[in-house]
């Protein structure tokens, strides 16, 4: 690592380096406290960079761990120990760090092999998991000591939407295990922001922005929830400072949205005249739509997918940006993107939407 480049260079090489993405909304208003050697597995795809230009705002040194193929040239400026989760973890020998950030990992395997190399190594271990693993949400209200997802073989390392969850509280449990009093256990939902790979919140202010008839799934008044990945990245970075411990949900907004708060809002941050046609969960079952983007109807095994409590984070520091400030910024980096890059991963085409809306009205 360059020790001659200044914090403030290095924040903004960093951002440069992200296309000019803001920093997380957390406030960090108080002095910094004594510099952190912060180790990152991963770090340089979706949530990762959020981490790391937090750190470097707050004056920390950071190490990644990677593999050295997602945009290795993204942060030139830090030491990156190239190896492998899956058994190549000698970089790591022989280094100390105050804390390690694990974010990539959804086998628990990984965990417990990457938490055994650095026992002796590291002070906090982090992991960064999901409200998945409450899956099947059968109550609202959600908090840190519900019970989560269990699986049949917990040896199994092929995930899916059925072993997800259950897969992500054994890799919690390997966390513990090896740091039964150092560890920070992280729960959000949908990560959402400029950057995302999955297009889940990107669909919506893309739509939007083209005008025109837009299908809007279920109800208005479905609960919704999410978290920007910046607003993530500024609490983890605060809850190390903090020396924070245990399981937090990171789930926003805290006075609450809808999907018709989500879309109205929305509309209104990219400036669009679209409209907007409520189409019910049970005419998009039919139609072979069980879930649209990260909307899925809120019964059965989904009823409180977006009803986790996440009170605990709040009164910890968390802070969340405006669903405008994310929506607008989003649909800029994206507006920013190669053509290649411009075919959305979720949601709905052109051709697909026109089709179910048409159905709907009984035409054709």
């Amino acid at each position: 690592m360059n020790t001659d480049l200044t914090r403030r260079a290095f924040v903004q090489a960093t951002t440069i380096a992200v296309g000019g993405l803001a920093l997380g909304s957390c406030r960090l208003d108080e002095p910094p406290p004594a510099p952190l050697r912060i180790l990152i597995l991963g770090g340089t795809n979706f949530i990762g960079p959020h981490q790391v230009r937090a750190a470097a705002e707050r004056g920390h040194e950071v190490t990644l761990f990677n593999r050295g193929v997602t945009n290795p040239d993204l942060f030139p400026e830090l030491e990156t120990l190239i190896g492998d989760r899956d058994g190549d973890l000698g970089a790591l020998a022989g280094r100390q760090w105050d804390v390690v950030i694990d974010n990539p990992a959804n086998i628990p395997r990984w965990v417990r092999l990457s938490a055994e190399a650095l026992q002796g190594s590291v002070g906090k271990y982090v992991f960064v998991s999901s409200t998945g693993v409450y899956i099947p949400y059968l109550t609202t209200d959600i908090r840190e000591d519900a019970p989560v997802d269990t699986i049949d073989d917990p040896e199994t390392e092929e995930v899916n939407g059925r072993t997800f969850g259950a897969l992500k509280a054994l890799a919690e449990d390997e966390a513990r295990s090896a740091f039964p009093d150092d560890h920070l256990i992280v729960r959000p939902t949908y990560i959402i922001g400029p950057g995302d790979t999955s297009d889940r919140f990107t669909y919506w202010p893309v739509r939007l922005a083209r005008g025109g008839e837009v299908l809007a799934p279920g109800t208005p008044d479905d609960p919704m929830q999410h978290v920007d990945a910046r607003d993530l990245g500024a609490f983890m970075i605060k809850a190390v400072e903090d020396d924070l411990a245990g399981t937090f949900n990171v789930v926003g907004p805290r006075e609450g949205l809808t999907m018709g708060g989500l879309l109205e809002r929305t509309r209104a941050a990219v400036g669009s005249d679209a409209t907007l046609t409520w189409v019910d969960a049970a005419f998009l079952r039919e139609h072979g739509v069980s879930a649209l983007t990260y909307w899925t109807e809120p019964a059965g095994d989904y009823l409180g997918m977006m009803r986790v409590n996440g009170d605990k984070a709040f009164t910890a520091g968390f802070e969340m940006r405006p669903l405008e400030q994310t929506a607008a910024e989003t649909l800029e980096w994206w507006n920013a993107q190669d053509a290649e890059r411009q075919e959305l991963r979720s949601g709905l085409t052109a051709e697909r939407e026109a089709e179910l809306l048409a159905a709907f009205r009984g035409e054709g």
